[in-house]
């Protein structure tokens, strides 16, 4: 009953909240000095159960200094703060099948600290690539912004325009949707579920 909720509400252009499985949503922040401009936040529980999970990903460089202009250097993941999120922007969300979500998680993984994937690179392996990269796993499209990969805020809208009616819609300021979502119910485990011919398009 949700899922028809929901895909009606995506026709509609409502903002959502996640009420069952994980929901990723896609976060700009404006340009300043605090990073990262792009993430992305994870929320819900799993459809085969478990613990809620509440969580942010985002990637930027480990030490922001004028090498970042000369060449590649060491990246991070940056797990923003509350205030920072509910100072930024909620683009909108995608609800994810556990093979998406378990997808997401690999590269964040991938992008984590010492990985290869690392390496951050301001012109092609920011903070907007390791969303784009995201944004592909859960099976969005028109993904190639070439001029906008500098540009978070930009980037994400774009995305949301090439991709109506397969993503939910967000478009608030990060305060005003925390406070629209529910707290999140965590579900008993269960067996022999496949999730992965489900997907939420």
């Amino acid at each position: 009953m949700f899922r028809l909720f929901a895909l009606l509400s995506m026709c509609l252009g409502f903002a959502i909240p996640a009420q069952a499985a994980v929901t990723i949503t896609f976060w700009s922040h404006e340009l300043g000095n605090s990073f990262p401009h792009a993430f992305f936040t994870l929320r819900g529980v799993p459809d085969s159960g478990g613990a809620p999970v509440d969580a942010n990903f985002g990637f930027t460089a480990k030490t922001v200094s004028p090498a970042l202009l000369m060449g590649p250097v060491a990246g991070k993941l940056d797990i923003a703060k509350p205030t920072y999120i509910a100072g930024s922007d909620a683009q909108f969300s995608v609800v994810m099948t556990d093979a998406q979500y378990n997808a997401v998680l690999k590269l964040v993984d991938a992008w984590s600290e010492g990985k290869p994937g690392s390496i951050y690179r301001l012109g092609d392996h920011n903070c907007v690539h390791f969303v784009k990269e995201a944004a592909r796993l859960v099976g969005l499209s028109d993904l190639d912004q070439p001029k906008l990969m500098k540009k978070p805020r930009s980037y994400l809208k774009a995305v949301l325009a090439g991709n109506a009616g397969h993503v939910i819609p967000v478009g608030l300021h990060g305060k005003a949707y925390l406070a629209s979502l529910p707290p999140i119910q965590s579900v008993p485990m269960r067996a022999n579920i496949t999730t992965a011919s489900q997907p939420r398009r």
